[in-house]
């Protein structure tokens, strides 16, 4: 099967939508207790008196959310 998308196929500025990913609570705190066990994103008690006020997704999970979409949408199939 030949690649859909080539570098040239790229325009500047251009944007595209991948879907949603819904992520629970629990895979929040799993994430973070194995990766970026900072108190606002593994306990919801200690997240009320952050920055945020609330539990938060570490940025990394945000980043391997993105990782994925973007592999299944483009690099996957991509010249």
């Amino acid at each position: 099967m030949a690649p859909r998308i080539c570098f040239e196929d790229f325009i500047p500025g251009d944007s595209q939508v991948y879907g949603q990913t819904i992520v629970s609570r629990e895979a929040i705190i799993a994430f973070a207790r194995e990766f970026d066990p900072q108190p606002f994103h593994i306990d919801e008690v200690a997240a009320q008196s952050s920055f945020v006020g609330s539990l938060i997704a570490s940025g990394w999970h945000s980043c391997a959310l993105l990782m994925r979409m973007l592999a299944d949408n483009v690099l996957l199939e991509a010249s």
